[in-house]
């Protein structure tokens, strides 16, 4: 057993608080999320580090399913195992669920298209929405250290995504794509550093 298991006892309240407050506050989906589950978890309750954090975000963009409830469930494991699991996710689902249900019940179809005050407050956060995206993506590319040198994974990744070439829209060969161009560009690293050490002898 982990050593530092016996302090986490009382996490799962705390654990279900944060991510209850995550899945109420955040529009726009997963990677909206990202950069506030990154805040709440790394910076400010300071349960895993940030690199941990990075590789669980990759781990849970390649799980099939819904990113922030995957990396919910990523999180929760880490800190509490299966408890940790179902508390975070539970935390992250339940308000969604709650405030789709509200709107099922009170609003109906008619009043969310053709009302202008809905259409205009709809058409304010699309534009928030997207920076809400955009931030992680840079932040997260910083934390994983994303120079030039590796600038071509993603940008190889995303025009594949963008040409929609019927051979390439499966979204595991984007995975696939991804650690394979990793491991190739691990290899030309310990390449380069082992060439310049030959060198130096």
């Amino acid at each position: 057993m982990d050593e530092s298991q016996p302090t986490k006892r009382g996490l799962l309240w705390p654990l279900f608080a944060t991510f209850f407050k995550i899945g109420a506050f955040t529009f726009g989906g997963g990677w909206a999320m990202i950069s506030i589950i990154k805040r709440e978890i790394v910076e400010r309750h300071h349960w895993i580090a940030e690199d941990e954090f990075l590789d669980l975000l990759a781990l849970a963009q390649s799980m099939p399913g819904i990113l922030a409830v995957n990396i919910s469930v990523a999180v929760g494991d880490r800190l509490r195992g299966m408890r940790g699991s179902v508390t975070a996710a539970a935390g992250t689902i339940l308000p969604s669920f709650m405030i789709i249900l509200t709107i099922a019940i009170f609003l109906t179809p008619d009043l969310i298209t053709h009302n202008p005050t809905v259409a205009a407050i709809f058409k304010g956060i699309r534009p928030a929405v997207v920076a809400l995206i955009v931030a992680p993506v840079i932040t997260s590319a910083k934390a994983a250290r994303i120079g030039w040198s590796t600038a071509w994974i993603p940008a190889v990744v995303a025009l594949l995504i963008w040409s929609k070439w019927p051979v390439v829209s499966n979204p595991i060969l984007f995975i696939v794509t991804g650690a394979l161009a990793g491991w190739l560009q691990l290899r030309h690293t310990r390449r380069h550093i082992s060439g310049k050490g030959g060198k130096a002898q």
